[in-house]
């Protein structure tokens, strides 16, 4: 199997461009999915959050209250650090147990995930990612699509963007770049032409 790490920053498309890929066969696993996963009713990381960040986080429903979590991380460097030590790990053995579920010795699967750059998640695991894609846009058309098609400000939508791991630097790990500029016609040729380029890697094995 060949495992391929997918990120870009908000709005750029990567969701597309994982949903283009499903099509054509790929195993796609949400990451940013399992992340809400690990907090909600029995997840792994409750206890853990719990006793990190106290019973106010705590869920009518036995799970996390992501509200009250967020209120206590957001902007707070060292509390996002404490979480992302607890829940990292927690996503790491989930992606594992995804992989792991996948019977299929010649997929290809794809990690769907926002902050590849920004982390280890994907990558300090049993079953790590061997290629990263990233997906790019211009600026004018990402913000376009996070205020019309998400509701975000465009002044919120920058701030977001603007905390986020730079194009350059996604670029910097990345064997492949999918610019998302045009349209769904443009965009689904490029990821035909990537699928095909991942289709050889898996046949060949030699990066």
């Amino acid at each position: 199997m060949l495992i391929v790490g997918l990120t870009g920053g908000m709005g750029a498309g990567k969701s597309t461009v994982a949903e283009f890929l499903s099509s054509r066969g790929a195993e796609v696993v949400d990451v940013d999915a399992l992340g809400r996963e690990i907090i909600e009713p029995g997840g792994i990381a409750v206890s853990s959050v719990v006793d990190r960040f106290g019973s106010s986080v705590s869920g009518a429903d036995g799970g996390i209250d992501r509200a009250a979590l967020a209120s206590i991380v957001f902007g707070d460097e060292e509390q996002l650090a404490a979480l992302e030590e607890i829940s990292h790990p927690a996503i790491n053995e989930l992606l594992d147990l995804r992989v792991d579920g996948i019977k299929k010795p010649d997929s290809i699967i794809i990690f769907d995930m926002a902050v590849l750059f920004e982390s280890q998640l994907g990558y300090a695991n049993e079953h790590p990612y061997e290629i990263v894609v990233v997906v790019e846009a211009p600026i004018s058309d990402r913000l376009d699509r996070l205020e019309t098609q998400r509701g975000v400000s465009r002044e919120d939508a920058l701030a977001r963007i603007e905390s986020q791991a730079s194009d350059e630097e996604r670029r910097s790990v990345a064997q492949f770049v999918i610019a998302n500029g045009d349209d769904l016609t443009s965009l689904a040729a490029a990821v035909d032409e990537l699928w095909s380029e991942l289709e050889q890697l898996l046949a060949s094995k030699q990066y």
